[in-house]
């Protein structure tokens, strides 16, 4: 095996708490091993820019760990595998600039990567494995739907950040008798909703994995009031559809779409089928900012040391992934395989319907 001089580091996708603490460990962990560190801006779009690639040492790496964000900014429209080229005519047509990528690092003396982001980006970093390239992934997703692993950091504390904002909900609902719906985060994979609405205390928890009924949920609604608690905190994922429906996705400039606005339709509808006041509070962005919990902050820094030890050990096209109570390493082919769905008979789902609340079907 090649000995490793220099490596390099980037983060890619949306950010998540604890990116810093991951960089932390990368760089330290690397430092101990003699070897010399590089960021990567903004994903890998800093291998195309001036000034794009940093030296990372101890001193750069200091006091990061609590932060949030990235001290190496993100992106998730980065993808080097459909670079975005404009033609002389005015359009845009897509090219494959992976080889790109790895030349590169090899101009830079770079003998392995850090790759850290979502499913995504362990794709891009799975292509550019398949493509010769030492890599090694750490995975990093808000919606915490990599099967691979158990959890990714940044997870519990957007758990806690929204598990916050619906417990402030319940007085100033109760005190209006109001509806009040609270879209999370959760593309395709409703774990932050179920967790923080279980937590929270939600009376109706909507997930994509359990298409909804309107009628079930204005059912539970009235029942509240029949039961003489005139409010109710309605909590959904953003992917969450209802039976026969489809995820809502809104257009962005340059035709690429995200999902989002769930929240004002759902409120539209219970209002319009109950009467009740309703309200809806999307909190977005929020739940990735802040800087992460004692339990993301221990998860990233274990991450980014295993990272470091498993390219040591030549143990390249993989992700470190958790395994409680072992953090171990796993391809990076299985970790992109299919998405990490709720079960619907897991136990938070069973505890939720125990509890009386409604998941809207």
């Amino acid at each position: 095996m090649k000995p490793i001089r220099r490596i390099a580091v980037n983060t890619g996708g949306g950010d998540a708490p604890g990116l810093n603490a991951v960089i932390r460990a990368v760089v330290l962990t690397s430092l101990r091993l003699g070897w010399d560190v590089v960021g990567i801006r903004d994903g890998y779009n800093g291998l195309f820019e001036d000034d794009g690639v940093v030296p990372l040492d101890a001193e750069r790496v200091r006091g990061i760990t609590h932060l949030g964000g990235t001290i190496l900014g993100t992106t998730n429209r980065g993808n080097p595998l459909k670079w975005p080229v404009k033609s002389d005519d005015g359009s845009i047509r897509f090219e494959d600039r992976s080889q790109g990528v790895i030349d590169a690092l090899q101009a830079l003396d770079v003998d392995a990567l850090i790759a850290i982001g979502g499913d995504g980006s362990l794709e891009i970093a799975h292509h550019l494995s398949g493509q010769g390239l030492d890599v090694v992934g750490v995975p990093k997703t808000i919606d915490n739907d990599l099967a691979a692993t158990n959890l990714t950091f940044g997870f519990m504390t957007a758990v806690e950040t929204a598990t916050e904002a619906i417990g402030k909900l319940h007085s100033t609902a109760e005190a209006h008798e109001r509806v009040m719906v609270v879209e999370l985060m959760g593309r395709h994979a409703g774990w932050i909703a179920l967790y923080a609405g279980v937590a929270g205390t939600a009376d109706i928890i909507l997930i994509p994995e359990i298409p909804y009924s309107i009628d079930s949920v204005c059912e539970k609604i009235e029942q509240r009031w029949a039961d003489g608690s005139e409010f109710a905190i309605v909590v959904v994922a953003e992917g969450a559809y209802p039976r026969g429906g489809q995820p809502l996705f809104k257009h962005t400039e340059g035709a690429n779409k995200r999902l989002g606005g769930i929240s004002k339709i759902l409120a539209d509808d219970i209002y319009e089928r109950t009467g009740r006041e309703t309200r809806e509070l999307v909190l977005g962005h929020l739940q990735r900012g802040g800087g992460p919990n004692a339990y993301d902050r221990l998860l990233a820094l274990r991450f980014g040391t295993a990272a470091v030890l498993l390219a040591n050990e030549g143990r390249f096209g993989t992700m470190v992934a958790l395994d409680p109570p072992h953090v171990h390493a796993v391809p990076l082919a299985q970790a992109v395989a299919h998405r990490k769905l709720v079960p619907l008979d897991s136990e938070v789902v069973r505890t939720a319907r125990a509890l009386g609340t409604s998941l809207g079907d």
